[in-house]
């Protein structure tokens, strides 16, 4: 069993990261701005934190053996995450990314091709601006999880496809992954690392 701190526990992948850590037995810090649809549950520890008050959220943070960023990228500079956590004395950072820095078959990133969609272009930025600064950082053991293009609502099935750099497309043409699903993978990954520092995506 493990201690986890979760950043943005009420939003729709957070909530459900928060579910499948319980599933699995683990103790659960769920820190968000307002944590009153969370409520009294066993294995829970709420915390009101805006991530923007780094000593309120290093304070948070401290003790446990992980943290998961749900945050939205546009939103929070990668550093007002990174940097609490190293303060806090947490090594294990593993952060919830986005499609748009996924790579397509011809070499070009997602966010680029001539279908995506403008009203996700800034938030898909802002994740490609926080692995890359991962990708500079030298004493996190941190993690990038990057969802298919669809990241959505839906079932529990425990069957996906993991790959590395590129989008995961299924045989029907479709890229996507349920947020429970995508939960799984990031709690697996937490509980047997298996992609320290490295970016690495989900799909059906």
């Amino acid at each position: 069993m493990s201690k986890i701190a979760i950043i943005g526990a009420t939003g729709r992948a957070g909530s459900q990261l928060l579910e499948e850590a319980l599933r699995r037995g683990h103790s659960v810090t769920a820190i968000a701005r307002n944590t009153a649809k969370i409520g009294q549950r066993a294995g829970v520890v709420t915390r009101e934190v805006d991530v923007a008050d780094s000593a309120a959220l290093q304070a948070a943070l401290a003790g446990h053996d992980a943290v998961i960023s749900a945050a939205h990228f546009s939103t929070i500079a990668a550093s007002a995450i990174i940097e609490p956590v190293k303060k806090a004395g947490v090594k294990r950072l593993l952060v919830v990314g986005g499609a748009g820095s996924l790579l397509l078959p011809d070499g070009g990133k997602v966010i680029d091709s001539p279908g995506f969609p403008p009203e996700y272009k800034a938030e898909a930025s802002a994740g490609g601006v926080y692995l890359d600064t991962l990708r500079q950082e030298q004493d996190l053991d941190w993690t990038f999880l990057s969802p298919s293009a669809e990241f959505v609502e839906g079932e529990r099935t425990g069957h996906f496809r993991l790959g590395q750099d590129h989008l995961l497309v299924s045989a029907e043409g479709r890229s996507w992954i349920s947020f429970a699903d995508y939960a799984i993978a990031l709690i697996d990954e937490v509980e047997k690392p298996a992609h320290s520092r490295q970016r690495f995506t989900v799909g059906y």
